[in-house]
């Protein structure tokens, strides 16, 4: 057994990237994670999901999620692979979503494996994926899902609430007291104004603060999304041409299509047809349904917005679509590219400069979106590569995590000082960035851990 002068965090991912958040706790000898994300985007980075889990599974008691976003619950069936067999904690909607997204990611898996195999463009003989969808039914018993603003007792040690964040349904900050000390974990912070979501809380008290900084570095652009969505829309429509959007299933698609149907009801774009290409976006759809307490539009009105989307049901529809350069718009995931049906319209339509690409929010380094918004002039897609004449377009205001001001502003009502500041979730500029705003503008220390760091905690 550990004892008290053991007690640390370490950092397992989200250090220097904004992807793979885990963070290992021990207090006197009882492990905790907080999140157990994926990897994604450079191939070092991605690497890091094939290595040992530097401490070993079966000896974590628990994890508890912020939310459901790959990079925050991507790893937990490789970690039940290694052992674990703890209680994962999450909001109710997470529940939800981890079991659509942890299923989708394995699916995407193992078609991505069978297909480098059959194609053979892959350098490992053969290509397996991570985990598959047994890896998956195997995790999702370990979910428990708990109500927000209520405190759960870990042991007599540690305890922790959740508070909302708007940043996905169910997403939320971590309020944890520790031996009497308060650690506050931001997960990803949203939006103050989210056009769907209900508005964010904010932390009063933090001993110990852990605060994202996915666009520290930034603020987000003054022009109104439905400005930019008018006029990038009747751009694509003055060129007789199709819109396809590379949308997050979770939250960003269904912001397309409010704004879309909005503005079709407003006529201040044409009634164009709309499709939604993403199974794991339906059933997130669905879901928004499920949790209306977590949203601010009326059910009634969710239920007529998504009447007005033609779904993609089968991928005989996806590939007729993915031809057909006639004006439309297609919702389709992933929303950086990097799998999903996106994949069979950049095959189809890159190369058309009658076509038009939307990548929403963030796009991480080493992903085809970060490539595309980089302005390249070719992309490789399944081992080829594809020319691009398609216009590209970036809309940095349905970003779902928080600028520099509205970081600053999430974190303002804290009316003690800190004893320590992490700045994690961040690739290394933006996280400087907001260190150094943060230094300036409220006077606290920070510090920006760095990948494997173990920190001492003391109490």
């Amino acid at each position: 057994m550990e004892t008290e002068q053991n007690n640390y965090i370490q950092f397992l991912g989200a250090a220097g990237t904004v992807t793979g958040s885990k963070y290992l706790i021990n207090v006197e000898g009882f492990h905790f994670l907080i999140d157990c994300g994926l990897f994604q985007g450079l191939r070092e980075l991605r690497r890091r999901n094939w290595m040992d889990f530097p401490f070993p599974p079966s000896k974590i008691d628990a994890v508890i999620l912020t939310h459901g976003h790959l990079d925050h619950i991507g790893y937990l069936p490789r970690l039940v692979q290694q052992g674990f067999k703890g209680p994962i904690y999450c909001t109710e909607p997470t529940a939800d979503l981890a079991e659509i997204i942890l299923k989708d990611s394995a699916k995407l898996q193992e078609e991505e494996a069978e297909h480098a195999n059959s194609e053979g463009y892959s350098k490992h003989k053969p290509a397996v994926p991570l985990y598959d969808l047994k890896d998956v039914e195997k995790t999702l018993p370990y979910l428990k899902p708990q109500p927000s603003e209520e405190f759960i007792s870990l042991n007599e040690h540690v305890r922790f609430r959740y508070r909302r964040n708007a940043h996905i349904p169910g997403a939320a900050f971590i309020e944890m007291d520790i031996k009497g000390k308060r650690f506050v974990f931001s997960g990803d912070i949203g939006r103050p104004e989210d056009p769907m979501l209900i508005h964010r809380e904010r932390p009063e008290r933090a001993d110990v603060l852990f605060t994202e900084s996915t666009y520290g570095d930034r603020l987000h652009p003054s022009e109104s999304t439905e400005e930019i969505l008018i006029r990038i829309i009747n751009n694509a429509i003055s060129k007789n041409g199709p819109l396809f959007v590379s949308s997050f299933a979770v939250d960003r698609a269904q912001d397309f299509m409010y704004y879309i149907w909005k503005l079709k009801k407003e006529g201040k774009i044409p009634n164009l047809p709309v499709y939604l290409d993403s199974p794991m976006g339906l059933d997130v759809s669905k879901l928004f349904l499920k949790y209306p307490e977590w949203l601010t539009i009326d059910s009634k009105l969710i239920e007529k917005i998504f009447d007005d989307v033609k779904v993609v049901t089968s991928i005989k529809e996806t590939l007729k679509l993915a031809g057909d350069r006639s004006p439309k718009i297609v919702i389709a995931g992933s929303g950086m590219m990097n799998g999903g049906r996106i994949l069979h319209y950049m095959e189809k339509q890159l190369g058309n400069s009658s076509a038009t690409f939307i990548l929403p929010g963030y796009q991480a380094e080493g992903t085809r979106g970060r490539q595309l918004s980089n302005g390249s002039s070719e992309i490789k897609l399944h081992g080829k590569f594809f020319i691009v004449r398609a216009t590209i377009e970036h809309i940095h205001t349905m970003s779902s995590h928080a600028d520099q001001k509205e970081l600053l502003s999430w974190m303002s009502q804290i009316k003690n000082n800190p004893e320590k500041v992490f700045i994690v979730h961040g690739e290394p500029h933006s996280a400087d960035a907001l260190r150094v705003k943060i230094q300036h503008e409220l006077g606290w220390e920070c510090k920006i851990p760095s990948f494997l760091e173990k920190v001492p905690l003391d109490f």
